[in-house]
């Protein structure tokens, strides 16, 4: 078994007709699921948000301070996990895709800015006034899931896409390119890159797929992420190794074949340049 292991929905859901939805209290959530405080992804999608205490939550390597009006949304494939105080409080939330896009039909999760890694935004923080906005929609989902209602699962995904909404207004207001004329472009970007970055790495591979000149990609990504084409497609391939270089059951030489390095001397110090670590350093840094 693998060391940081990859849960599924069902993993936490004991609900056989609602085997693709979960949702819980954190304190429910914890008694029953306190593994989860160790390193660990989801093949799911994940929103959890904090009514009290305190921690630290640390997302694909960079950690996040908890408290009140914390709320954190992550996609598939992220690692994460968390240090909690003893007072914590809060909701959590696990869905899968197929679930969410069957249901809705012409809406898709992906619309959802903030569910998209390339912009690496997994925290939002509600201000206390802004907390009654959202708060309702987790205490009418806590209550519909447990009653044997009609109609049960319709309500649960009506009630999640109302908190999607408020936290994509949020989501607007927090982080201004949610509105840009860019942002179709950049989120095509987006799901080329999570499709092609272990074999193609040039940003000029993107620009033809995008049917737009490598001088426009790097125009769009410095616009929305200060960053170049190059920057995103590195930055991405980075964190994947880093993400599998924790799973001390591969080998290093594993990990750079699966990210499209056949050559493990290139591997290592294209690594390096970008983390000041070599992939055994990065390793034995990591708990």
């Amino acid at each position: 078994m693998k060391r940081y292991p990859i849960y599924s929905v069902q993993s936490f859901s004991c609900n056989d007709i609602h085997r693709d939805f979960y949702v819980n209290t954190f304190k429910e959530h914890l008694k029953s699921h306190s593994f989860v405080e160790e390193p660990h992804r989801h093949d799911s999608y994940l929103m959890v948000f904090f009514t009290k205490g305190s921690g630290l939550h640390e997302v694909d390597f960079d950690q996040f301070e908890i408290k009140r009006g914390s709320l954190f949304v992550l996609q598939p494939g992220q690692m994460h996990h968390w240090s909690l105080s003893e007072d914590i409080e809060g909701f959590v939330i696990i869905f899968s895709q197929e679930l969410y896009n069957l249901y809705f039909g012409q809406k898709k999760i992906n619309d959802y800015n903030f569910y998209h890694s390339i912009h690496n935004r997994p925290e939002m923080v509600f201000e206390e006034k802004e907390i009654p906005k959202i708060l309702p929609y987790f205490d009418l989902l806590i209550q519909e899931n447990s009653e044997d209602n009609k109609m049960q699962l319709d309500k649960l995904l009506n009630l999640l896409d109302c908190i999607h909404i408020e936290v994509s207004r949020k989501y607007s207001e927090t982080y201004s390119h949610q509105t840009h004329s860019y942002n179709i472009k950049i989120n095509t970007f987006e799901s080329l890159l999570e499709e092609y970055f272990r074999t193609e790495k040039l940003p000029s591979f993107y620009a033809e797929k995008l049917n737009i000149t490598l001088k426009h990609l790097n125009r769009i990504c410095n616009e929305i992420l200060q960053k170049t084409a190059t920057e995103v497609i590195t930055d991405r391939v980075i964190l994947e190794i880093k993400r599998m270089l924790i799973d001390k059951q591969l080998a290093i030489n594993e990990v750079a074949l699966k990210v499209g390095y056949e050559d493990y001397s290139y591997f290592s110090r294209f690594f390096k340049k970008q983390t000041g670590m070599s992939p055994t350093e990065f390793r034995n840094t990591v708990r």
